[in-house]
């Protein structure tokens, strides 16, 4: 796509993508992790990454056999 563009109008793409980056709103991070720990600390009673699995539904648990190299 840029090889199809001249130089100008490469530059003017560029200039209107940082047009709508400086328009873009910001908020302090102190208040982005603020939200981010309240939020992933409400989900981790549920999250299986932290809880693990119970044993009655983790189909990989249990003796099912093994794996024999040769």
């Amino acid at each position: 796509m840029a090889r199809d563009m001249s130089d100008k109008e490469i530059l003017k793409m560029e200039l209107d993508q940082l047009k709508k980056e400086v328009s873009t709103p910001r908020t302090p991070v102190s208040a982005n992790c603020t939200e981010t720990i309240a939020f992933v600390e409400g989900l981790s009673p549920n999250d299986q990454l932290i809880k693990g699995v119970s044993d009655d539904k983790n189909p990989y648990k249990g003796d099912k056999g093994g794996c024999i190299l040769t």
